[in-house]
């Protein structure tokens, strides 16, 4: 399938904010619109980007409301989520998601994001797993924001000399798209008709608040759900808080030793600790693109753009 690409940013541009998860309080998201704006651009909250129903930002249909609304506005010209936290899968029954990726427009936001972004990926829609605004309330190292906007402005991806560098786990070098984020939300789609086609693809896998024996299972599962023997290669960023959250009944060792023995033995390259997802270090990257993963020297590369 050819990648169906969006425009790519520009200042000036029109950035609508969604919240197509958990709630979040205004003052969360004013950093982010600053940054926004002293870049040049105009950003809209949409109407019920606020709203708050328990753990939701509002009810399904508003939040649906609210991404529809903006995709199929001509003068908004990317999407950028509020924050993750859960809600993203209730959302699909309400979403025209074939017309949305035939109307290319950038998606921006990572963690429970990853069902939407999973949903568009299958469609052939480069989407953008990044920072948002929950995420960028707080302080983050220069170039996680230099990147960010390299990201959505630029024609060809790279990590940044500033970032740090993943760690072999096994050698190797493979090719394939780019796919995956929030590695809870990889193994919910499985058996949903939104699971992307995993064959060739270079596997991102990230996560947040997971006691070590859940990273085990959830690692488990996609073994034994045949993921793991279809992938060119696995990119690991970091399970953040993962090792603070032991269970105290079950034990278990560290995250890293649980990636290093559930993955280490696929046959296929490599890494983890690249710098993606919760952690404070986190690079912006596209989804839906090919790639080159160099496990041995811990660098990943896209081989096509990701915007037009």
């Amino acid at each position: 399938m050819v990648p169906r690409l969006p425009r790519r940013l520009q200042p000036g541009d029109e950035i609508a904010v969604c919240s197509p998860a958990s709630p979040l309080e205004p003052e969360s998201l004013q950093r982010a619109v600053r940054l926004f704006e002293r870049r040049g651009y105009r950003v809209r909250p949409m109407p019920h980007v606020y709203d708050r129903a328990h753990h939701l930002a509002g009810s399904d249909e508003h939040r649906a409301a609210d991404l529809m609304e903006a995709w199929f506005d001509p003068e908004v010209a990317a999407i950028y989520c509020s924050r993750g936290g859960y809600g993203c899968a209730r959302l699909l029954p309400h979403l025209d998601l074939d017309r949305m990726a035939a109307e290319p427009k950038m998606l921006i936001g990572f963690s429970d994001v990853t069902t939407l972004h999973l949903a568009l990926n299958r469609r052939g829609l480069v989407t953008v797993h990044g920072p948002m605004g929950i995420t960028l309330s707080v302080d983050r190292p220069d170039w996680v924001v230099e990147n960010l906007f390299a990201t959505i402005e630029g024609a060809r991806w790279s990590l940044p000399d500033a970032a740090p560098r993943a760690t072999t786990v096994a050698p190797g070098v493979a090719e394939g798209t780019l796919l995956g984020g929030c590695l809870i939300l990889v193994c919910d789609a499985l058996g949903t008709p939104e699971a992307p086609d995993w064959q060739g693809a270079l596997l991102l896998l990230e996560d947040v608040d997971e006691p070590p024996h859940r990273v085990d299972a959830m690692l488990t599962h996609l073994r034994n759900a045949g993921v793991l023997n279809e992938v060119s290669g696995v990119v690991v960023g970091e399970m953040t808080r993962t090792d603070e959250k032991t269970d105290k009944g079950i034990g278990g060792p560290p995250w890293r030793e649980i990636v290093r023995e559930r993955l280490g033995d696929l046959g296929i390259p490599v890494v983890i600790d690249f710098p993606f997802g919760h952690a404070p270090a986190m690079a912006t990257l596209p989804l839906g693109v090919r790639a080159r993963l160099d496990a041995g020297a811990g660098t990943l590369t896209t081989l096509e753009d990701h915007a037009r």
